[in-house]
């Protein structure tokens, strides 16, 4: 059985060998994270469950920007500084919103303080009395999904191979192949850093909130992440997400989606009552 964690979890650095589950927020959650194969260096995302009360707690996943110095240390700041705002606001529903854009913003203060160049996205989730709020920052997602497949909620990530798929230039089925889909416009460690929040979404008994690094949405498309998660116990379904990126990671293939990248995401259901 799943426990019920009383601290924050905060996944830096890490390497899972399998799936970590838990009780969080009167439902429960599925972590998963690792490097990409065959890398040498550290895996850059970052991963957090961050318990605040019986019925409310957030999720986080940050992917340190590669290309650029120590993204493993620019998503670890981001998740820890937001992982100190929201436990000091615990106890205080109305106060969630402002530790989540406080901690955010002072990780933002934190990377940039470091002088290294160094970036990350974040992707953060709410939750409270069985709704759900979106914050982020570049191209790690968040999306919300019914038992029956219908995608209730997802962000737009910052960039601009995204901005064309929502105006209508891009087709969703082929931006997963663009040849421009690494780059963002909006990443915490700037100083134009911007915190994009999504509206209230309430959960349906059987709904499932996705939050992942981009890891999981350049290897996966959306609707093939959405029929796996949408059914079946939460465990199997991550299980089987991190089983079919390394797969599509390991071997090259022109008709499916192919990037070998760190992965990081958290699956969250609530409870059927």
């Amino acid at each position: 059985m799943a426990v019920t964690p009383d601290a924050p979890r905060l996944y830096l650095a890490r390497d899972l060998a399998e799936v970590e589950a838990c009780r969080l927020a009167g439902g429960n959650a599925c972590v998963y994270t690792h490097r990409a194969p065959d890398k040498d260096s550290d895996n850059e995302d970052s991963a957090a469950l961050i318990p605040c009360g019986s019925g409310a707690g957030v999720l986080a996943i940050a992917d340190g920007l590669g290309g650029l110095p120590a993204g493993n240390q620019a998503s670890e700041q981001a998740v820890r500084q937001l992982s100190t705002s929201v436990t000091a606001s615990c106890g205080n529903s109305t106060a969630l919103r402002e530790a989540i854009l406080d901690g955010i913003e002072q990780g933002n203060t934190r990377i940039m303080g470091l002088g290294l160049g160094a970036a990350t996205t974040i992707a953060v989730v709410e939750i409270d009395a069985r709704a759900v709020r979106s914050y982020h920052v570049g191209d790690s997602m968040i999306l919300v999904t019914g038992q029956r497949g219908k995608i209730k909620y997802q962000t737009i990530s910052h960039s601009p191979v995204a901005y064309a798929v929502e105006a209508g230039l891009v087709h969703t089925d082929d931006a997963i192949y663009h040849e421009d889909r690494h780059l963002i416009s909006n990443m915490i460690g700037s100083g134009d850093m911007r915190v994009e929040i999504g509206p209230r979404v309430h959960l349906a008994p059987r709904d499932t909130v996705v939050v992942a690094s981009d890891g999981l949405f350049d290897n996966l498309q959306v609707q093939e992440i959405v029929e796996i998660v949408r059914s079946g116990s939460l465990p199997a379904a991550a299980a089987e997400l991190a089983a079919k990126c390394r797969a599509r990671m390991l071997e090259f293939s022109e008709d499916r989606p192919h990037k070998p990248d760190d992965l990081s995401f958290i699956l969250y259901r609530p409870d059927p009552n």
